[in-house]
C-alpha cells in the first residue's frame, strides 16, 4: 500500500513545479507567490529557499546549469550559486496580471509552458514553446489555465490539462520537430472531486496528477481510465514528480493559498511537501532545457535578487 510521508515544516503559499535532480541527489521545487525556488536533500530533510524576484510558475533544469524559468515576466535563466536571473524572452506582452504557469521540457530539450491569468480572465491561456535558440511559439491557445504537461515515454503523446474546464486533453506529439495535433479528449474532472493541476508519466506511460481541491492524487491509464487514487493530507495537492535515486518515490507539491481560515486547521499539512512510496510505479529522469548558458555569458544583462 502507499504510503504518504510529510517532509517540510514550513507551508508554501502555493508550492509547484517538483523536479528531481539526478546530479545532486536533491528536489527543487517553486513556492510561486513567496515568491522562491526551494531545494531539499532527501537524506537531511534540510530545505533551501531561494528568493525570486516575481511569482514563478515552473521551472526545467537547463543544459551546462542553472535553471530556466517561467515567471511573471516571461522566460528567465536563474543561476542558484549566483542569485542571478537572467532575462531571456518575455512573450506576455504588457498585462501584468498574466504569467507563465506550468512547464515541463521534452526529451529534445524544448520547454513547453502554459500561461495563466491571476483573475482567470476569458480563455486567455497560452501554450507556449521556447526553443533552446531562445524562439518561442505560440502551439495552442483558448485555455482557461493551462496545466498538466506531460510527455509519454515513448514521446509520441503529449498531454495538456484544462484544470479549470474540468479537461485533460493528449496530443500526438512529433519529437523531432516539436509539432503537436490531433488534440483530443483524455480524460475529464467533471464527475470527480478535485481538477487536474501538475503532472508526470511513469515508465509504463501512466499519467500521475494532482487533483488540486481533490485531496488526492490520481494514476490514468494511456487508455484514460483511472487506475490509482491516493488521498493525501492536503487539500490542494498542485503537482507530482518521481525522484529519488531508483526513480519510485512520488513527490507532491501542496498549496495554502485556496483554503479558507476554516479549511486551515482542518488541513495541518497544507501547503507541505509530501512523498508518496509504494505506487509500484517508477519515473523517468526529466530532460534539460536544451541551450548551453556557460558558452554565453554576458549575452544578457543580470538583475540581482
Amino acid at each position: 500500500m502507499p504510503e504518504v510521508h510529510v517532509l517540510t515544516d514550513t507551508p508554501d503559499i502555493l508550492g509547484e513545479g517538483p523536479q528531481w535532480n539526478a546530479e545532486d541527489g536533491r528536489l527543487y521545487w517553486v513556492d510561486a507567490f513567496a515568491p522562491a525556488i526551494r531545494r531539499i536533500d532527501p537524506e537531511t530533510r534540510i530545505v533551501e529557499s531561494f528568493a525570486m524576484p516575481c511569482d514563478i510558475g515552473s521551472f526545467v533544469f537547463a543544459r551546462g546549469g542553472g535553471l530556466v524559468a517561467g515567471m511573471r515576466s516571461g522566460f528567465n535563466h536563474v543561476e542558484l550559486a549566483g542569485q542571478t536571473v537572467t532575462p531571456i524572452v518575455n512573450p506576455l506582452g504588457d498585462d501584468p496580471r498574466l504569467l507563465l504557469n506550468d512547464g515541463k521540457c521534452d526529451r529534445a530539450g524544448r520547454y513547453w509552458c502554459a500561461s495563466a491569468h491571476s483573475d482567470f480572465l476569458g480563455r486567455s491561456s497560452v501554450l507556449y514553446r521556447l526553443d533552446g535558440d531562445f524562439s518561442v511559439r505560440q502551439m495552442d491557445d483558448g485555455f482557461i489555465i493551462g496545466n498538466g504537461i506531460a510527455f509519454s515515454p515513448d514521446d509520441s503523446r503529449m498531454y495538456f490539462a484544462d484544470s479549470r474546464d474540468e479537461k485533460v486533453w493528449v496530443y500526438d506529439f512529433e519529437l523531432a520537430s516539436g509539432a503537436i495535433s490531433n488534440r483530443r479528449l483524455f480524460f475529464s474532472t467533471a464527475e470527480i472531486e478535485g481538477r487536474v493541476d501538475g503532472a508526470t508519466c511513469d515508465r509504463d506511460g501512466n499519467y500521475w496528477c494532482a487533483l488540486v481541491h481533490g485531496a488526492a492524487v490520481a494514476c490514468l491509464s494511456p487508455k484514460g481510465e483511472m487506475i490509482a487514487h491516493i488521498s493525501v493530507p492536503a487539500k490542494h495537492p498542485t503537482m507530482v514528480t518521481f525522484g529519488g535515486a531508483d526513480m519510485r518515490s512520488l513527490y507532491v507539491t501542496t498549496a495554502t493559498a485556496m483554503l479558507t481560515e476554516n479549511e486551515r486547521s482542518e488541513w495541518p499539512e497544507a501547503g507541505k511537501l509530501l512523498r508518496i512510496d509504494g505506487t509500484g510505479a517508477q519515473g523517468i529522469v526529466e530532460p534539460r532545457f536544451d541551450h548551453n548558458f556557460t558558452e554565453k555569458k554576458g549575452a544578457a544583462r543580470c538583475q540581482p535578487f
